[in-house]
């Protein structure tokens, strides 16, 4: 049935490709999450497919890169972070980002590193901040009725 030039390309297009040493963490704050995909490359840092260095506001750019200011961008020479982000606000966003780079570069370190430098990385960003490897548990409480919020009641009056 088939000719033997397109068995052949058949067999070339399910050739698995070269697996390349990479890593895929997430981080959480409230209802944001980050997802993290870091390989082997030369440094890039992309935010939603734009160069980190753009997210505005600059206070918030600093929080999201926290984990690459404490560590060292030497450490990051060699890998290409890509950092997509959904749901939650700005500052929630850049919560979930910082923890999801924590995760990536110490998940990176212990998959293709030593255990050594990855126990290193790992007491670094614990000693700085546990909420860098540790999610945040809490969650807004649902508003009940007879109030204007979860807790919160009308003021009662008698007469």
């Amino acid at each position: 049935f088939f000719h033997r030039r397109a068995f052949a390309r058949l067999q070339i297009a399910r050739t698995p490709p070269k697996m390349s040493q990479s890593v895929q963490t997430f981080g959480r704050k409230k209802t944001a999450v980050a997802v993290v995909h870091c390989k082997a490359g030369k440094g890039l840092i992309k935010f939603n497919g734009a160069p980190i260095e753009l997210i505005q506001p600059e206070t918030l750019k600093f929080k999201a890169i926290e984990p690459v200011l404490l560590l060292g961008r030497a450490r990051f020479a060699n890998l290409d972070l890509r950092i997509r982000v959904k749901g939650g606000g700005h500052v929630s966003q850049m919560y979930a980002v910082r923890q999801a780079i924590a995760k990536a570069i110490v998940a990176y370190y212990q998959k293709f590193v030593d255990e050594q430098s990855k126990k290193e990385l790992k007491d670094t960003l614990l000693s700085y901040d546990r909420t860098l490897l540790v999610a945040d548990p809490r969650r807004m409480e649902p508003k009940k009725f007879g109030g204007r919020g979860a807790r919160a009641r009308f003021q009662k009056s008698y007469r």
